[in-house]
């Protein structure tokens, strides 16, 4: 009994050990990932000394039902993929196994995987004592969403608005599993929060099975939110892990009322000055910018909305200026001001206005003008400045003195801002010729000459001539006087025919005296010029006789026939000199002038008072000629 006891045992023992090593151990994955259209590999690997005498693949989908189906058998004489699966003609299986290391290994190939594919596979393999294991893997298919579209809302949103306000919309579509949206604020994620954030997203399974997300914002708007920048990111699975996309920024007009009004000034110019044009603009803090409107001196005044345009200032412009702002949604008037200066300069009053003043007086003129500034005086006469006071005081007065004053008042902050203003000073005695009679260039035609006479003095002189013939003594008509008067005489002119010498008187002549001065007039020579340096007019132009047009042809001719006979004239003299015939003194020299002038040749002499000057004329060529020459 024993020994058969032990037979038996042994005999346990050895089926025992045989079942143990003929054991099939399958592992595989529990999940495999891959992408929509692309192609899955499904490993799976078992431990046996010997080939896998059958392998078989199946499937079960999810769900309820938990049927098997087969879509792959193979054995050492069959190989089969089943008709009429899902699978067909889009798996192949390889395998293979290594006898050193007793592992084998099997690999299920999917191509062009679908959603459908996202299912459980099941790998059972059979060894040659028709012992099988089996492992079961998970297979998970993804898509990559789209890029987020996000629309935010282009009207404006008030803060006023009860409530969250729609902000945006963020849109993703063709995502698997189900793409998550979250919304931003700068940056700052944002969640449902009652009657501040409200957030509501829409599922859309499309006929593909893929997913499309939808998600509305909400808010609470704040005025601070008009510059903040709002966006949804789309969280979404791939292979590879978990994947993130940010949409566009989007930001929002808000609307919010006017609390603040301020005003400025275009040009910022504290100096302003009558005539001036000046911009005034009114802002408020508000959006949109509510409705402006200006007041100055309680009198609503003309503008364009938010800008009142001042042209041509006048002092009465001067003041506080009031911009109300009227806010049509909540009815809310909010005011601002600004004050403006006008600075002005009134026309300047000289007195006395006009003055006359006895020789040897003193005289004292002010100057004065209303001003809203500080001013300068100065005081200018002939274009000199002879003061630099409001008050200018003129001693020991001569006609020198006479003459106009102008007053200059400049505003000192504001130079361009300046007046001017004149007045006449007479100064009242005996007429007073301190030039004497000067004489003008002879004209080449007619051979006359200008006489001109200046006499000073107030009441203004009356100038009366007198010519009279120095060989024969009779008079000589007059010719017609031009009297010009001047600030502080008067300047007369005569134009005369010097055909024999002349002596001209000419003859001032007011209430206080009488005063003449008088000059004698040579005959000038044919066809010659003389210039004098004619007086100062003080303040008078003279205007020029008309010079009348001649041919410049026989002028040229002329003055080549004159410098011929010089040239000969002087050939003679020389040969004459050498010879001792022409004596080398004074007299001699003054003799030889004698003897050889000619009527047509006649020197000039002019004398005036006691003074006696002799003016040779000057030949053609415009040199003066020694009698030697």
């Amino acid at each position: 009994m024993a020994l058969r006891h032990i037979a038996l045992l042994i005999a346990g023992l050895h089926v025992l050990i045989c079942k143990t090593w003929a054991k099939v151990e399958v592992s595989v994955e529990d999940r495999v990932e891959v992408s929509l259209n692309s192609h899955a590999e499904i490993p799976c690997m078992y431990i046996s000394r010997e080939p896998a005498m059958m392998i078989v693949w199946s499937t079960k989908l999810p769900g309820r039902d938990q049927t098997r189906r087969r879509i792959y058998y193979f054995d050492d004489q069959n190989e089969i993929i089943d008709e009429g699966s899902d699978y067909t003609g889009r798996i192949s299986v390889k395998h293979s196994h290594n006898k050193s290391t007793e592992q084998g290994n099997i690999i299920l190939t999917i191509d062009k995987v679908r959603l459908s594919d996202e299912r459980e596979f099941i790998c059972t393999v059979h060894n040659v004592s028709k012992e099988h294991g089996e492992g079961r893997t998970r297979l998970q298919v993804f898509n990559s969403p789209s890029f987020p579209e996000i629309e935010g809302t282009y009207s404006g949103i008030s803060v006023d608005a009860e409530g969250p306000s729609k902000i945006a919309d963020c849109k993703v579509e063709n995502g698997y599993p189900r793409p998550n949206i979250t919304w931003y604020k700068d940056r700052f994620p944002l969640q449902n929060s009652d009657g501040v954030v409200k957030i509501m997203d829409s599922v859309t399974k499309n006929p593909s099975g893929l997913f499309t997300v939808e998600s509305e914002l909400s808010i609470k708007v704040v005025r601070e939110d008009e510059d903040a920048q709002f966006y949804c990111e789309v969280n979404f699975f791939f292979p590879e892990g978990v994947k993130m996309t940010e949409s566009n920024r989007v930001n929002i007009t808000v609307h919010y009322p006017t609390t603040e009004v301020t005003l400025s000034i275009n040009p910022d110019n504290p100096f302003l000055k009558e005539g001036d044009t000046v911009e005034i603009r009114c802002k408020g803090n508000g959006n949109p910018h509510p409705l402006f409107s200006f007041r100055h001196k309680e009198e609503l005044l003309e503008s364009e909305n938010d800008v009142l345009i001042l042209e041509n200032l006048k002092r009465s412009d001067s003041g506080t200026y009031e911009c109300l702002s009227y806010d049509v949604n909540t009815f809310i008037e909010v005011n601002g001001s600004i004050s403006i200066q006008v600075h002005y300069l009134d026309p300047i009053v000289v007195t006395p206005e006009e003055m006359v003043v006895d020789q040897g007086g003193d005289i004292t003129l002010t100057c004065n003008a209303l001003s809203s500034l500080s001013v300068l005086a100065a005081w200018y006469k002939d274009g000199m400045q002879v003061g630099d006071r409001h008050v200018l005081h003129l001693h020991n007065a001569s006609y020198d003195t006479a003459g106009i004053y102008m007053c200059e008042l400049t505003v000192i902050s504001i130079p361009e801002l300046q007046k001017q203003k004149s007045v006449q000073i007479h100064v009242r005695g005996k007429p007073d010729i301190t030039e004497g009679i000067a004489v003008g260039p002879v004209n080449k035609v007619d051979r006359t000459v200008n006489l001109t006479c200046y006499a000073q003095g107030y009441p203004t002189p009356n100038i009366s001539w007198d010519l009279s013939d120095q060989r024969t003594g009779q008079s000589v008509p007059i010719p017609v006087a031009e009297d010009h008067e001047t600030t502080t005489g008067v300047l007369s002119m005569i134009s005369v025919k010097a055909t024999s010498e002349l002596i001209a008187n000419c003859s001032a002549s007011n209430e206080f005296g009488t005063i003449s001065v008088s000059r004698n007039i040579e005959a000038f020579a044919r066809g010659t010029t003389t210039t004098t340096k004619a007086p100062s007019t003080k303040g008078i132009t003279v205007p020029p006789k008309k010079q009348q047009k001649g041919g410049s042809g026989v002028a040229i001719a002329i003055i080549i026939i004159c410098l011929l006979l010089l040239a000969i004239l002087c050939s003679v003299l020389y040969f004459l000199y050498k010879k001792g015939r022409l004596p080398c003194g004074r007299s001699g020299k003054q003799d030889f002038m004698k003897e050889t002038a000619s009527k047509d040749d006649i020197v000039m002499e002019m004398k005036s008072g006691k003074s006696e000057e002799a003016v040779l004329l000057q030949g053609v060529n415009g040199d003066k000629k020694t009698p030697t020459e």
